[in-house]
C-alpha cells in the first residue's frame, strides 16, 4: 500500500490558509532541566505554554479621524505586528493599551474599544488580532486604560521632530483639548506642573461623581466587547500616571466626593472597575491589573508635604489585601509615571526588585494572586533568573512571569534566542524553523 503524502495542517478559524503552529513550548516541559520560564504558567484554566509575555505597546498608528468608522480599529499593520510575536514563540501577546472612551486615548491615533458590538470596526480588528494569535498557539490579552489627564498629545516620534519629549494634540490633528479630564482639573494640575501656556500637555478638568461612575460602565462594556472578540486575558492599567493612578494618588487626587481623600475612597474606582470587569468576563477568564509600586516621589519632601504623602511600597502594599477580593489573577508591577519630579534609577533591576517584594508580601499573607516583573529585561538569563523556582513551594523567584517590551522590538524572535541560549528545546514555527539549525 502507497505512504500516504504527508499532510500540511491548517490553522482553524482563518479564512486562509496556513499551517498550525505552537512555537515557544518546550518538548518536554517537564524535565527537571527545563527552567521555569519554559515551563507552563496556569493561571485559572488557562495555561501559557511559557512564561514570556509580550508587555503593551503603544503603536500611535490607528485611524484618528472622528468621522471614520475605523477610528481606534486596530489594523492589517496590528495583524503583522502582534501577530509575528506570536508566530515568534511568546505565551501571551497583550495589546496596546486600549482606550474605553475616545477622549481616554493618550493620542489621536491610539488604539480603542469604545464601539459596542459585533460590527463595529474595532471589533472586527481585535477579533483579527485574535484569530491570527490563536492559530499561533498564543494567547491574546488587552490592556484597557483611560490617559486621563495625559490624554490629547501627538504621537511621540512627532513631538522629538519638534525637539520635545510631548506635544500637546490640538483640534487640527483631531485632539480634544477641551475634554481632557482627570480627578481633580485646573491649571495646577497639568501633568508637566509648567501651566497651560508652556505645558506640553492640556489642563484637565475634573470629572463630575456621575461621570467617574461612566468610567466604571465603560471599562466593563469594553471587557465585555473583548470577550466576544475572542480575548484571552483583561488587564486592568492602572499605572504610569494614567486616570486609574491618578485617582490613588494624594499627589494627583484633590477629590471631596466618595472618590477623594482616604486610601479607601482613593482606590475606589479602581476597585469598582476591577468588580465591575470581573462580573462580566467569563469566571475562567484571568484577570491582571498594572500598577505604578511607587511614584518615585518619596523623597520629595514639599510633595510629601502638601499632599499628604504619595503612592509608594507601602501603598501598593496596603492594596494586595484587595486583590484576591477582586479577583485579580496577576499583579503586573511598574512605577512612575505620575510626576515629572520622579527620582529613579531606570538602568537598574528597580522594577524587578519592587515585584519581588510584593511577591514575597503575597505569599507572606498566604494569597495566590502571581507577579509580573517588568522593565529593562532585554537578556535570557535575566528573564531566566527572576522566575527561577516559581514553580517550586517557597521559591525564591521575584515573578511568576516575565513582561517584556521593547526587547520584542528590537528581538522579534527574542523567545527562540532565549531558549537557544538556555539550551531549551522548544517547538519553532513550521515557516521558520529551517533558519534555527539543530545545535
Amino acid at each position: 500500500m502507497a505512504t500516504p503524502s504527508p499532510t500540511n495542517i491548517p490553522a482553524l478559524g482563518l479564512p486562509y490558509f496556513t499551517p498550525a503552529n505552537n512555537p515557544g513550548a518546550a518538548t518536554d516541559p517537564t524535565s527537571s532541566s527545563t527552567p521555569a520560564l519554559f515551563r507552563p504558567l496556569s493561571i485559572r484554566p488557562l495555561t501559557l505554554k511559557n512564561r514570556i509575555i509580550v508587555a503593551p505597546m503603544c503603536m500611535y498608528s490607528a485611524e484618528s479621524n472622528p468621522s471614520s468608522p475605523s477610528i481606534g480599529a486596530l489594523t492589517d499593520f496590528h495583524v503583522a505586528h502582534l501577530g509575528h510575536l506570536a508566530l515568534k514563540g511568546a505565551s501571551l501577546i497583550f495589546t496596546e493599551a486600549l482606550a474605553v472612551t475616545p477622549n481616554g486615548r493618550i493620542s489621536p491615533n491610539d488604539a480603542g474599544l469604545w464601539q459596542s458590538g459585533q460590527d463595529s470596526e474595532q471589533f472586527k480588528g481585535l477579533k483579527r488580532v485574535a484569530d491570527i494569535i490563536h492559530s499561533q498557539g498564543g494567547k491574546l490579552g488587552v490592556q484597557l486604560h483611560h490617559a486621563g489627564r495625559k490624554a490629547s498629545t501627538v504621537a511621540p516620534w512627532l513631538a522629538a521632530s519638534r525637539g520635545v519629549r510631548s506635544l500637546k494634540a490640538d483640534e487640527s490633528v483631531h485632539g480634544w483639548p477641551s475634554d481632557v479630564v482627570g480627578p481633580s482639573g485646573g491649571e495646577d494640575n497639568v501633568w508637566d506642573g509648567k501651566g497651560q501656556g508652556s505645558s506640553s500637555f492640556w489642563m484637565p478638568r475634573e470629572l463630575t461623581t456621575s461621570e467617574v461612575e461612566g468610567v466604571v460602565k465603560a471599562f466593563a462594556q469594553s471587557a465585555e466587547t473583548a470577550v466576544y472578540a475572542g480575548v484571552d486575558v483583561i488587564e486592568i492599567h492602572a499605572a504610569h500616571g494614567y486616570l486609574i493612578h491618578q485617582f490613588l494618588s494624594p499627589v494627583t487626587n484633590h477629590r471631596v466626593d466618595k472618590y477623594g481623600g482616604s486610601f479607601e475612597n482613593r482606590t475606589r474606582l479602581l476597585r469598582e472597575i476591577a468588580t465591575a470587569v470581573r462580573a462580566v468576563i467569563p469566571e475562567s477568564m484571568p484577570l491582571f491589573l498594572r500598577i505604578s509600586a511607587t511614584e518615585w516621589l518619596e523623597e520629595n519632601a514639599f510633595l510629601n508635604s502638601a499632599f499628604g504623602g504619595t503612592w509608594d511600597m507601602t501603598s501598593s502594599t496596603e492594596l494586595l489585601q484587595y486583590l484576591p477580593g477582586l479577583g485579580i489573577d496577576l499583579l503586573d508591577v511598574s512605577s512612575g509615571g505620575n510626576h515629572p519630579e520622579q527620582k529613579l534609577d531606570s538602568f537598574s533591576n528597580y522594577q524587578v526588585e519592587l515585584a519581588g517584594q510584593l511577591r514575597k508580601r503575597v505569599r507572606a499573607n498566604g494569597a495566590k494572586t502571581l507577579v509580573g516583573a517588568v522593565g529593562f529585561i532585554t537578556e535570557a538569563e535575566k528573564a531566566k533568573e527572576i522566575v527561577d523556582g516559581a514553580d517550586a513551594e517557597g521559591d525564591g523567584a521575584r515573578a511568576d512571569a516575565v513582561l517584556i517590551a521593547r526587547q520584542f522590538l528590537r528581538e522579534p524572535e527574542f523567545v527562540i534566542n532565549a531558549a537557544r541560549r538556555l539550551g531549551v528545546d522548544i517547538e519553532l514555527p513550521n515557516q521558520f524553523a529551517r533558519a534555527f539549525p539543530a545545535k
